[in-house]
């Protein structure tokens, strides 16, 4: 089987600007690109097969939906097959946030099944570039009980100031960051970040506060203060910025039961293995390569089948990877 890539599907969003389409070098007439769906199997935005790089490909114009059918645990890994079925686990994006994002919390697999029959959002994100002064706001600093924050967040955001400021964590964002976001912990993307995210398959988002702003038609946008009550994790961490050293070629930078994300700086020839039965998807940050014999530069993202089991690298480049 060969690699797999797809129609990145651009949203349109109040807070996003004007990075992504430059950075995976396309054209598009769309303004306000937040977020850039390189592999999605959300239902109503599957990816769709655009290139494997062969003649008469009869896989060219299919869902990811149905390449899981078509191929099985020969595109999953039968572990991941076996635990996730026809799903695809994860949501792979590019978001590019011109203004601050809301402050906002997702439940996590208990909750979210109870409440909206899904998984729940465990994710990450990788900064790639940072304007100056941009920063990434997460975690709780100071204890507060659900109570104290409902009566928070109800009180304080009608006086159009960020009732969270003096609560949560907040960082100064800098290319090659990684931050950890384990359902239930608060979290908001600052203006000026570009950023690659991988997440678990869902689209459920609770908005605790959005700086007043409102919708294309007027409205304020909605607030979801009281379902984020029970969803969030009031534990206090002594630091949100996950470590790691910069300076290795190859480094593991968040595993958790949903994935596991890797950065690779590639020079030459390499052949990485990472021995697991899984697939693994393939986000160029820098430079470009040639992989398993489908060429991939800055601002792609390639979908290797398991049954791969290596990726076999030629050129100059820095990876993103993630398997299940």
């Amino acid at each position: 089987m060969k690699p797999y890539r797809f129609k990145p599907y651009l949203k349109t969003v109040i807070w996003g600007g004007d990075k992504i389409a430059p950075f995976k070098g396309i054209k598009t007439d769309k303004e306000n690109i937040g977020e850039s769906w390189e592999i999605s199997g959300v239902p109503g935005h599957e990816s769709v097969c655009t290139d494997r790089g062969l003649a008469n490909d009869e896989d060219l114009g299919l869902t990811l939906f149905q390449l899981i059918g078509k191929y099985k645990e020969r595109l999953l890994g039968k572990h991941v097959y076996e635990r996730f079925g026809s799903t695809f686990p994860l949501l792979i994006k590019l978001i590019d946030s011109r203004q601050d994002l809301s402050i906002q919390v997702h439940p996590n697999d208990q909750l979210a099944r109870q409440r909206h029959n899904c998984a729940g959002k465990t994710e990450m994100w990788y900064i790639i570039q940072a304007e100056e002064g941009s920063r990434i706001h997460v975690g709780l600093k100071k204890r507060i009980t659900p109570e104290e924050y409902e009566r928070m967040a109800l009180s304080e955001a009608e006086e159009g100031h960020n009732p969270f400021a003096d609560i949560m964590a907040s960082y100064e964002s800098r290319p090659g960051d990684v931050f950890f976001l384990p359902a239930g912990r608060l979290h908001a993307i600052g203006a000026g970040n570009l950023l690659a995210e991988i997440q678990q398959t869902s689209d459920i988002t609770y908005r605790v506060y959005d700086y007043g702003r409102k919708d294309a038609d007027g409205h304020p946008r909605e607030l979801h203060i009281k379902q984020a009550k029970d969803a969030i994790d009031y534990t206090i961490h002594p630091e949100y910025r996950t470590p790691y050293d910069k300076s290795q070629p190859s480094a593991e930078l968040v595993s958790c039961p949903y994935f596991t994300v890797r950065r690779e700086r590639v020079e030459g020839e390499q052949t990485i293995d990472y021995g697991c039965d899984s697939f693994v998807v393939a986000i160029c940050l820098e430079g470009e390569a040639t992989i398993n014999d489908i060429r991939v530069r800055r601002g792609q993202t390639l979908l290797i089948p398991a049954e791969c089991r290596a990726m076999h690298i030629q050129g100059k480049c820095t990876l993103l990877t993630a398997t299940a």
